[in-house]
């Protein structure tokens, strides 16, 4: 199975990383202010990043894809915060096949402006957010294929995700995933993934680390090539309550949905198609982190934006 090249959600504290697998698209189309920066993030993030490299150093990729990302926009929300907030994210991701599955890696640096302040002042805040899979793969594994209907491959995947944030929530996510996937036979590609999380995190208000109730996500991936140089791409995440959170109130069902539509701007060229994607995004965002919008007079814990999107591979 190949798994996704990764819509990663902008920031905060939970995220799900789902999205469209570059691999498969191109075969099926054929053709300044000063910032505190969080330390542990980057510690987290190299810990991942040999994580992943240690999972594959056995065999040799099959295939993969790398590229440099970035997105914009104004009118990002996070929780009891009444302002639209403006971010540029940076994004680092690589996703590959080997003899087994597939394996994910994506890493955000998000940049907030002002109206997210860093804790102590300085400027805006800043966020870093670590996303891993893997998926193993029913055909890889057991050198079988499946025949069914409607269904390319199944897989079981597990992985983690791990932040920090520098603002006064100071968020510090570990969360844990796993459960099966189903990769849907569709031009590109259309995955669900039927989730189990457990999520610890922690609480600067509160002064303490929090420790929520397991939970579910339905996850869904998507990317569908239209025409040679288009692709619709995106993700929907739907997330079960998960208890109480540091303040002792009721978390609320999430649901996350992105979704744009990319180009390639160069698909006539045959030495610089698949290089280039640009494209406009929408993001729907409720119940954001499981806070309950209908309890945040802010409207902090709702957000629907535009985004800009640009990704470069390697």
């Amino acid at each position: 199975m190949r798994w996704f090249e990764c819509w990663s959600r902008p920031g905060g504290a939970w995220r799900a990383a789902a999205g469209a697998n570059l691999h498969q698209l191109q075969t099926a189309m054929k053709s300044p202010q000063s910032r505190s920066v969080p330390k542990p993030a980057l510690r987290a993030s190299l810990c991942a990043m040999a994580f992943f490299l240690a999972t594959t150093a056995a065999s040799a990729f099959q295939w993969s894809d790398t590229f440099i990302g970035y997105r914009w926009g104004t009118d990002y929300r996070e929780p009891a915060n009444s302002r639209k907030i403006a971010k540029n994210i940076v994004q680092f991701q690589h996703v590959n096949g080997y003899a087994y599955g597939s394996n994910f890696l994506n890493i955000d640096a998000l940049l907030s402006n002002g109206d997210d302040p860093a804790n102590g002042g300085g400027g805006g805040a800043t966020e870093f957010y670590c996303v891993f899979r893997s998926t193993l793969s029913y055909e890889k594994v057991f050198k079988k294929d499946l025949q069914w209907k409607f269904i390319r491959d199944i897989g079981l995947t597990g992985g983690f995700d791990l932040n920090t944030k520098n603002d006064e929530f100071a968020s510090k996510v570990q969360e844990l995933y796993v459960g099966p996937t189903i990769e849907l036979d569709v031009p590109g590609f259309l995955n669900v993934s039927f989730l189990l999380s457990k999520e610890n995190n922690h609480n600067g208000f509160a002064g303490k680390d929090v420790y929520f109730d397991p939970t579910y996500c339905i996850s869904l991936s998507w990317g569908i090539p239209i025409g040679k140089a288009f692709v619709f791409k995106g993700f929907a995440n739907f997330i079960g309550s998960k208890g109480k959170d540091g303040f002792g109130a009721e978390t609320a069902p999430e649901t996350l949905i992105e979704a744009a539509l990319m180009v390639d701007p160069f698909f006539k060229k045959e030495s610089l198609k698949g290089r280039l994607f640009v494209g406009v995004g929408y993001q729907y965002w409720n119940n954001k982190f499981g806070n309950d919008n209908s309890h945040d007079p802010t409207g902090g814990s709702k957000a629907s934006l535009p985004q800009l999107q640009v990704e470069f591979h390697f």
